[in-house]
């Protein structure tokens, strides 16, 4: 399956699962005809992939944009990437890679592109806790978040 630059974790997900399902469907079908053939999995490269713990969900501006995008992606929809604005948190279910530099965690301009350590990551859609998930511009109607302003 071919992961494109801005695909979510959950949009992976969805994809896989109609994949995964016709697949299963014919898996049982060989079953049923004696025709399924079993692989064993080699033990060579196999590794245990933790639980993802909550202080790893906190996204750290200071990584590279490339990271911080790929870490919001790798997390949309659950458990989710965040940051806090005014104490509060602000999930981010989208982005995409912006233009520009500054401080890490820095607004860069009005369409909520936030500078990383190094290059910027643009948030394209977002969730306050406790509300519902909309895109940044609806966001931004209610934050007067502007640039030179800082995020958490």
């Amino acid at each position: 399956v071919s992961i494109g630059p801005d695909m979510t974790a959950g949009e992976l997900h969805d994809r896989l699962m109609g994949i995964g399902a016709d697949l299963m469907g014919r898996a049982l079908a060989a079953l049923e005809r004696g025709a399924l053939g079993f692989t064993p999995q080699p033990a060579d490269g196999v590794t245990y992939a933790a639980k993802i713990d909550k202080g790893e969900t906190r996204i750290d501006w200071r990584r590279p944009a490339g990271e911080v995008h790929d870490h919001i992606r790798g997390l949309s929809p659950f458990p989710g990437a965040w940051f806090e604005l005014d104490g509060a948190r602000v999930k981010v279910l989208r982005s995409t890679r912006g233009e520009g530099a500054g401080a890490p965690g820095t607004v860069l301009d009005d369409r909520l592109t936030i500078a990383c350590g190094e290059g910027a990551v643009r948030l394209v859609e977002v969730q306050k806790a406790g509300g519902k998930a909309m895109p940044a511009e609806e966001f931004l109607r209610g934050h007067a978040l502007k640039a030179g302003d800082g995020v958490e």
